[in-house]
């Protein structure tokens, strides 16, 4: 039984199942939130960062089966359960967030599609630009991002300890630190 998955099979696995280069964003993302997160809780830094890498990794191959899929694979690769009831309970899967890694990826994951979303409507493009004062503005217009559960990101961050715009900031920061990674670098308002 693997009790820890590397950055370096996270990868692995991304490749192995043809992730988009939005996708790989996007999990980039979340694992610089997640270890971001592991540092202000004291817990493992690169196994929470490479849970939250390859938390999607099965989307782009089984969409519809995800992330059960993803579950089902690591499962099969013997890693431990902690591992897959992580990635399992990210989803609306039944299973329980009853660890602080879980409610971590589980507080996380959605957050950065609207942090990337704000950043995408400012004129740079570039992530490290976006304030608070902006992701406060979009956050009331329910029409901005209107896919992105504002509740259920707040909800999320409660289950943490933290406080709604705590959470957004810790997230933000985390992103802001990698931005040429994700492409929030201000490259895309050049193209």
């Amino acid at each position: 039984m693997k009790e820890t998955i590397t950055r370096e099979e996270a990868l692995a696995l991304i490749e192995e199942y043809g992730c988009a280069e939005n996708h790989i964003r996007h999990m980039l993302a979340v694992e610089a939130s997640m270890r971001a997160y592991a540092r202000r809780f004291g817990a493992d830094e690169d196994l929470w960062g490479a849970i939250g890498l390859v938390h999607d990794f099965d989307y782009d191959e089984f969409p519809d089966e995800h992330p059960y899929s993803g579950g089902r694979i690591l499962q099969e690769r013997g890693y431990s359960e902690r591992i897959v009831n992580a990635v399992l309970a990210h989803g609306e899967t039944g299973v329980p967030r009853d660890t602080p890694l879980a409610r971590t990826l589980y507080a996380v994951d959605e957050l950065t599609g609207l942090l990337v979303a704000v950043t995408l409507v400012r004129p740079s493009k570039d992530i490290r630009d976006v304030r608070m004062k902006s992701v406060r503005k979009k956050w009331k217009d329910r029409a901005f991002a209107a896919a992105i559960d504002r509740q259920e990101v707040a909800d999320a961050a409660g289950l943490l300890g933290v406080d709604q715009w705590e959470h957004v900031a810790i997230v933000l920061e985390a992103m802001q630190g990698i931005a040429g990674e994700i492409g929030l670098d201000g490259s895309m308002a050049k193209a």
